[in-house]
């Protein structure tokens, strides 16, 4: 069996609102995307219609998990911050745990170091509401309830016809 599913409630939904939202205020950054290490888009914040998130997310994951490797090979655990600079956008990635990244996009209006800064802190409080929601159990047999109804959607999606 892999690992649990991460169950988000209203309130978990919204404190990961308000972290996003607070990060993008004080670093002035266009828009910052929390992405799980599966590459799935959590959640998204400010400027984001004119850019695919989901395959974003997918990319940022694939990211980090080449990262990850490179990081062993040289004998680290983990490279936690990943930087791209375009011409006018520029992308900044940090761990918020092992199976989370936050992605902040921004431009010249703002400075790597302020993104660095409020990136951290955003990280910091998105970190304790997701290792919140982890600690919830879900009970025994509603976990194979959900279990089973992932693998029926996934059978009905895959059957021929």
């Amino acid at each position: 069996m892999g690992k649990a599913p991460l169950i988000l409630t209203k309130t978990e939904i919204t404190q990961i609102h308000r972290a996003l939202l607070q990060m993008l205020k004080q670093s002035e950054a266009k828009c910052a995307i929390l992405v799980d290490a599966d590459g799935k888009c959590l959640a998204k914040k400010g400027f984001t219609q004119n850019i695919d998130t989901d395959a974003l997310a997918a990319l940022i994951a694939g990211s980090f998990a080449s990262t990850r490797a490179m990081a062993a090979i040289v004998g680290e655990t983990d490279f936690s911050v990943l930087f791209h600079q375009g011409e006018k956008d520029h992308i900044h990635n940090i761990l918020v745990d092992n199976d989370t990244i936050l992605t902040v996009i921004f431009d010249d209006r703002t400075t790597i170091g302020m993104v660095r800064l409020y990136s951290k802190e955003g990280a910091r409080a998105l970190r304790e509401t997701l290792d919140k929601a982890r600690e919830k159990k879900l009970p025994a047999g509603r976990q194979l309830d959900i279990e089973r109804d992932v693998e029926d959607r996934l059978d009905d999606l895959f059957k021929s016809e």
